[in-house]
């Protein structure tokens, strides 16, 4: 009811009135901490580990973020967080981890292999989110079935990659080394060969944006040329990483709009089977030839205070150095040093050099042999890193007759 402007207004209404306030502005004075711890318990961002210049992967320009960046950006809505990036460049493999995910500078890594001894126990994964690997690239009209569809044909082959261990004993295909996915699909733009057997993701990023999706991609799945993919955590991560396992089921159609959005091909691989290998590869036919790769062989690895032929590397520890050797080293050397082209082959190392092989590895490592692409690691390794890669190298020497 509404007061007259004549009308002389009552005490005791006015008293309650003003008790009502106050009770009122008392009740949101207490209320607002427990509002503010509200707030305060909004869950943290998700963290993401990332390299800032690695597409179709991951960039730091917001326009491109790439395909992992943007599965995580979809991770992350589902969770109801939003996103933080680590920036940290992947060039050094599981080095990488080691000092983004492991030190507990972010969360979570998009995109690792999916692989039991992947960093031993130190790594959990989600569920797969997708394959990766190698792929055939040709004429929309070519014939690209399997191995012998090749026959005749001139192919570039990414240096120092499965593929050329694959074709190394065809002598019926004609190889071209490339360094790179770039310049096998520049060459095979050109003219130059007529299909590129190279690296997946890089090469359907370079067909959708610089070619006009004028190529087919063709995976393959074989011994080190594919393998499944997964979302990477720190072991003190399960509750997390048991978070994001709930939401990918859900995510599935959109990862599959991302990986055709960044041109990376993810369905159904040619199998280059048992038959077709001409690979020299130790590791199992099932098994991926990529970082954190364990040996199909069960026998131990001898390591160089065993062998006799050490000096003074008593400590050294051969199994380090193959982890070591395997997320870096094989890049260009091969998994395991297992590697078709004898020139760059590091099982020939004693019988090259004899009594040399040790200062000669010691001033490779150390200063690098710039004009032949080897870069010197002194500053990126220690010495007592680089002295357990010795000693693995001194357990897988060829001791047969040439060299």
């Amino acid at each position: 009811m509404s007061i007259k402007c004549n009308e002389v207004p009552n005490p005791a209404r006015s008293v309650q009135l003003g008790k009502a306030i106050r009770t009122v502005l008392l009740s949101a004075t207490l209320l607002a901490p427990a509002f503010a711890a509200g707030a305060d318990e909004a869950k943290p961002p998700l963290r993401l580990c990332a390299d800032p210049t690695n597409l179709p992967f991951s960039s730091d320009e917001p326009g491109k973020p790439g395909l992992y960046l943007e599965i995580g950006q979809a991770v992350a809505q589902k969770l109801g967080r939003t996103v933080s990036y680590n920036w940290y460049k992947s060039y050094f493999g599981k080095r990488t981890v080691r000092e983004t995910l492991l030190s507990k500078q972010c969360d979570a890594m998009v995109g690792l292999p999916l692989i039991d001894d992947f960093m031993g126990p130190a790594v959990i994964f989600s569920k797969p989110i997708a394959h990766e690997g190698y792929a055939l690239v040709g004429a929309r009209d070519r014939k690209l079935g399997g191995i012998d569809d090749l026959r005749g044909l001139r192919v570039a082959v990414q240096y120092q990659s499965t593929p050329q261990n694959v074709l190394a004993l065809r002598d019926d295909i004609q190889k071209m080394t490339v360094l790179s996915p770039e310049e096998g699909m520049t060459a095979l733009d050109q003219g130059k060969v007529d299909v590129a057997f190279i690296w997946a993701p890089v090469a359907g990023w370079l067909n959708k944006t610089s070619y006009g999706d004028k190529y087919q991609i063709v995976s393959t799945e074989g011994d080190g040329l594919l393998w499944a993919t997964a979302i990477g955590f720190a072991k003190t991560s399960g509750a997390l990483r048991n978070e994001v396992d709930g939401v990918l089921p859900s995510l599935q159609g959109d990862i599959s709009a991302l990986f055709a959005k960044y041109g990376v091909p993810n369905g159904a691989a040619v199998k280059f089977g048992r038959a077709d290998q001409a690979t020299t590869s130790s590791v199992g036919a099932t098994e991926p030839v990529t970082v954190g790769q364990t040996a199909a062989a069960d026998k131990p690895v001898q390591t160089a205070a065993t062998s006799g032929d050490a000096k003074g590397d008593a400590t050294a520890d051969a199994k380090a150095g193959r982890e070591v050797f395997n997320g870096t080293c094989a890049h260009c050397h091969g998994p395991d040093a297992v590697q078709a082209e004898r020139k760059i082959d590091l099982r020939l190392l004693k019988k090259r050099y004899a009594d040399d092989m040790e200062s000669t590895f010691w001033k490779t490592v150390h200063d690098g042999r710039p004009a032949k692409g080897m870069p010197a690691w002194k500053d990126v390794f220690s010495d007592d890193e680089l002295r357990n890669v010795y000693a693995y190298l001194q357990s897988v020497q060829d001791t047969g007759g040439s060299n």
